[in-house]
């Protein structure tokens, strides 16, 4: 979640980017979905119980003999209402795949011999462990009390880093009296000092601050290497495991400043800092290349845009020398790798929907790698050059891959069983122009068994962010709403990543504005091919798509009936509530300071106009979009007299559904459910839908 900054003129617009908004999730279920009580379920549609069998991938990591690959594999536990994760290992080729270890996150040993993982450990929570491959044998070699990340080995195999939370000192010391024996007071209160704090299942606490520790791969006591009250990044060792690259912010006593970070070079025995970058902007992902030349890292100026891309940067591994390999590459490179001989680094980048590995050289020359209509995050380059990721396209969920240079082998296929039989919907590309001429990618999602000739009834779904992109990937949420009859259209309006820094830019103080309009163009655009039911149009989105489906009810009366999921509504109260305050220190005056520009944007000065029956659904302990929004935006549609309701999630953050697995079925039968409530007529009769029980 970022914020537009705001310009020379102070005129500011807030702009978030949401968790996933479309993420894996859920909540017990009792609803019902849209079924026909007058034929039995199609078992050849992909209902929403499916969902329960679905499994998910990723996290390929090669073995450094490039004869193995071990993943995580998660599966529903549907007694215990959340997702499980699994480690399975697999030769290179995809062959002999088999469970290894319950756990996430391995990281194979310099050797080969054995893998780190995290996984559920005493006293409680998520524990480090080490796992012999050849035996089988998992040894917990710390018992920490936060959760550790970004596992790695020294070159040598004899030591772990990882990085791990520590909680915040200070606070407001007072002088209590003594408790008399036996009695029973209250909890202390917590004292936040700090602006940005967050909610977890222990409450409201500070926030604290990521660092890096070390501790011996065969057990111990966690050593903590830096310190200071800012986070530091993933730890990569240098190739003497003398030291630790890492980035990091530049100041130690800013509030989050995130556009101030540096890369850093740390003495692992006598933990001396070295300050590598010194740009005024951000410096992130350093990557040490294998021969320990050189650091691949992104780097930009710092500036006051909503959107910004950080080109590919190398430098020597002392920091000098600095250069950037991709200053033409209107794209944000990701997912940095080295290649085995240090000649060049390879990445992603979203591009119209896709997701790609393009690979820069030393000298700057930069070559596409992979191609086609797909989605392939790189996750691990082997010695011999072979790129393993995750790979997923329209009607293809997503499996461990593999790409060899002429293209892309599936190695798993973890979701064929419950597909099978199954018909899905054709995902079809699209493109427009705006009103000013601005081309806009889109595609729509049609009903199994389509046919032309019928009118069949339309959903716009608009993703969050708002620099985000929809692509090309498998979505089951679209799919089950094709299943039971609907047409789907989803797009990239301005303001979405994938096009370049204009594109995304064009929303910069003024969202919602364009970005809305590319949506009614979509919605035309679908039209004109002749098959939409222009009586039955419907329109959803969770975060800044909900923000952008409460702007829309407020601007048309088009659509039959609206579902706004975690929402902005009042910019203003907005920036008081929300877990990320700090990105207003760079504004030159806050929201309360010059409120013109941010009720200009607050859907909530359009309530007036809303006639369109809208369903709010948001997570009652979201921090992103605090359910206050969505009560305000509640109580003034009843004002108004709107047909509204509120579903409130309980137990759950920004998405409403990534706490428990039965969440995301019951998010998606209320929104279809509200379509199907207040749909004209029966043009199309939606297919039964199995019912799902508690």
């Amino acid at each position: 979640m970022s914020l537009v900054r705001s310009n020379a003129q102070s005129r500011v617009v807030l702009v978030f980017s949401s968790l996933a908004m479309l993420a894996l999730a859920t909540v017990p279920v009792r609803a019902q979905d849209t079924e026909s009580k007058e034929k039995p379920p199609d078992p050849t549609r992909l209902s929403l119980d499916v969902l329960l069998d679905w499994e998910n991938v990723n996290e390929p990591r090669v073995s450094p003999d490039g004869r193995q690959v071990v993943f995580t594999r998660q599966w529903t536990d549907k007694v215990e209402d959340r997702m499980r994760s699994e480690l399975w290992i697999m030769d290179s080729d995809g062959s002999r795949q088999r469970f290894l270890q319950k756990g996430s996150g391995a990281q194979w040993s310099p050797d080969g011999t054995r893998l780190a993982f995290v996984a559920d450990g005493e006293p409680k929570g998520a524990q480090l462990f080490v796992l012999w491959v050849a035996t089988h044998e998992a040894t917990q070699i710390a018992h920490l009390t936060e959760s550790p990340g970004n596992l790695g080995w020294s070159p040598d195999g004899r030591t772990l880093a990882f990085t791990m939370q520590v909680p915040e000192k200070g606070g407001f010391p007072i002088t209590m009296p003594k408790a008399p024996k036996g009695a029973k007071w209250a909890d202390e209160p917590t004292v936040i000092t700090r602006l940005a704090y967050r909610r977890d299942q222990q409450g409201y606490r500070p926030q604290g601050y990521r660092h890096i520790f070390t501790v011996d791969a065969t057990g111990g006591t966690p050593r903590q290497l830096t310190d200071g009250d800012f986070d530091h990044g993933d730890p990569q060792w240098l190739p003497d495991g003398t030291g630790i690259v890492f980035d990091g912010l530049r100041s130690a006593d800013a509030d989050w400043q995130v556009e101030e970070s540096e890369i850093y070079r740390i003495d692992v025995a006598t933990r001396a800092v070295t300050q590598l970058t010194h740009r005024v902007g951000p410096d992130d992902s350093p990557r040490v290349s294998p021969d320990g030349r050189w650091i691949a890292y992104t780097s930009r100026d710092k500036d006051r845009d909503s959107y910004s891309i950080s080109p590919l940067h190398v430098m020597d591994i002392d920091g000098s020398n600095v250069r950037a390999l991709t200053p033409a590459l209107d794209r944000q490179p990701d997912n940095l790798h080295w290649s085995a001989d240090s000649s060049a680094v390879l990445f992603t980048v979203e591009d119209q929907g896709t997701i790609q590995v393009q690979r820069a050289t030393l000298a700057g020359a930069v070559t596409a790698v992979t191609r086609g209509t797909m989605q392939f995050r790189l996750a691990d380059v082997a010695k011999d050059g072979a790129l393993y990721g995750v790979m997923t396209s329209a009607q293809q969920p997503s499996d461990i891959a593999c790409w060899d240079g002429k293209g892309c082998s599936r190695l798993t296929n973890v979701n064929d069983d419950v597909l099978a039989g199954r018909k899905l919907g054709a995902v079809e590309e699209l493109w427009w122009d705006a009103a000013d001429g601005t081309r806009v990618q889109g595609w729509l999602v049609s009903p199994p068994d389509f046919d032309k000739s019928k009118k069949y009834p339309l959903i716009l779904q608009i993703h969050g962010g708002p620099h985000a992109m929809f692509g090309v990937n498998f979505d089951f949420e679209r799919q089950n709403h094709a299943a039971c009859g609907y047409l789907l259209l989803y797009c990239n309006p301005r303001g979405s990543t994938g096009y370049g820094k204009s594109f995304g830019n064009a929303i910069k103080n003024a969202y919602p504005g364009k970005d809305y309009d590319d949506l009614m163009a979509g919605v035309d655009a679908a039209i004109a091919r002749g098959s939409v039911d222009t009586d039955n149009l419907f329109v959803y989105g969770g975060s800044g798509g909900g923000v952008l489906t409460a702007w829309t009810v407020g601007m048309t009366d088009r659509f039959r009936a609206a579902v706004s999921m975690f929402p902005v509504i009042d910019w203003i109260s907005f920036v008081g509530t929300t877990d990320g305050p700090y990105w207003y220190e760079n504004f030159d005056k806050l929201p309360w300071e010059d409120v013109a520009e941010h009720w200009q944007r607050s859907p909530l000065r359009l309530v007036g106009n809303v006639k369109t029956p809208t369903m709010l659904i948001t997570g009652e302990l979201d921090l992103r979009t605090p359910i206050g929004q969505t009560e305000e935006y509640y109580q003034a549609l009843k004002l108004r007299k709107v047909d509204t309701v509120m579903v409130r999630v309980p137990d759950e953050y920004h998405g409403a559904s990534g706490r428990h697995v039965s969440n995301r079925l019951r998010r998606i039968l209320y929104v279809r459910t509200w379509f199907e409530k207040h749909k004209k007529g029966a043009a199309v009769s939606a297919p039964a839908e199995a019912s799902l029980s508690k």
